[in-house]
Formats: C-alpha cells, structure tokens, sequence
C-alpha cells in the first residue's frame, strides 16, 4: 500500500510551522503543500535566512501551539532536524522525531503518536518534504494497547524528569 492511500478521509488540520535561519529554505514548499492539502498553516516564521534564528526557539513555539491546542500537529524545519527534534522532545506532550523517509513519517504517528514532524533543508529536497508531509498528516494514531502502553510509558517518564 503505498503511503497516498492509508486513508480514505483526509482530516484537515491545523499545522504548526516554523523554521530557523537554515531551514527557511523548505518554507515555501511546505507552505504550499499544506495549502495543496487544504490544512491550515499556522506559521511560526521565519521568512528570512538573516537574522539567524535558534532552533531550540522555534522549537518552543511549535510545542506551545500544540501544548495551547492552537494546532494539532507541526513541522519544524532546521538544517539537519537533530537539533529541532531533540529540542521539540524537551517540552511535555511532544513527540518529534526527524524522518527522511515516508515509511518514518506515517509510522511514527500510526505507533508512536508522534505530533512535531522534523526535516532538514540541508538532506531533503522539495519532493521529498511534500511526500513526507503527505505521508505525516494522512497517518493515524493505531490506537492499539500495545501502543497505547508504550505511550503511558513516555509519559511517565515525562512525570519523573528532573533538572538539577
């Protein structure tokens, strides 16, 4: 099956996008590829490669609009998607993850519930994020015990962080 057709209801949703100064150059094809999909951008920024901008930053709005229910996914956008991701994962409730690949986006959503798509400007190209956006935001949460175990797990963990 390919990726295009694990669903036969596109839900629409409200997406999350931001982007630091490197991955700005992804901006206009995710932007468009949301609006292809008929999804509703809520853009983060940036629009511009200058002034540089922290990922960990944009991160953080990204997290706090699906923490505030002002959107229910999001896709964050950095040179690599490691840093993105890493800093997306620091905030309660968010499950980012960087995926290159399609078979990574939707089934990171299907078994993990994953919410923050990651990309990097400087590994994908502008084919490559439509497909991985179509991928992502067709995807669905399995819902199986299994899954939801693991889940309770994460969260957990979430309870217990400590920083000192």
């Amino acid at each position: 099956m390919d990726d295009d057709s694990r669903s036969n209801v596109t839900v629409l949703m409200k997406v999350a996008v931001a982007f630091d100064h490197r991955g700005v150059k992804l901006r206009d094809r995710v932007l468009s590829e949301l609006a292809a999909l008929g999804h509703e951008a809520l853009d983060l920024g940036t629009d511009s490669p200058e002034p540089r901008i922290d990922y960990p930053d944009k991160a953080r709005e990204v997290g706090e609009a699906i923490q505030g229910g002002e959107a229910e996914r999001a896709v964050l956008v950095c040179g690599s998607g490691v840093g993105a991701s890493v800093a997306a994962n620091k905030l309660a409730g968010i499950r980012a993850a960087v995926c290159h690949d399609t078979y990574s986006a939707h089934q990171g959503v299907e078994h993990d519930d994953m919410n923050v798509l990651c990309l990097g400007s400087e590994v994908v190209g502008a084919e490559l994020v439509a497909e991985l956006l179509r991928a992502f935001l067709n995807a669905r949460f399995d819902g199986g015990e299994r899954y939801v175990r693991r889940l309770e797990k994460i969260e957990e963990m979430e309870r217990e962080k400590t920083y000192g």
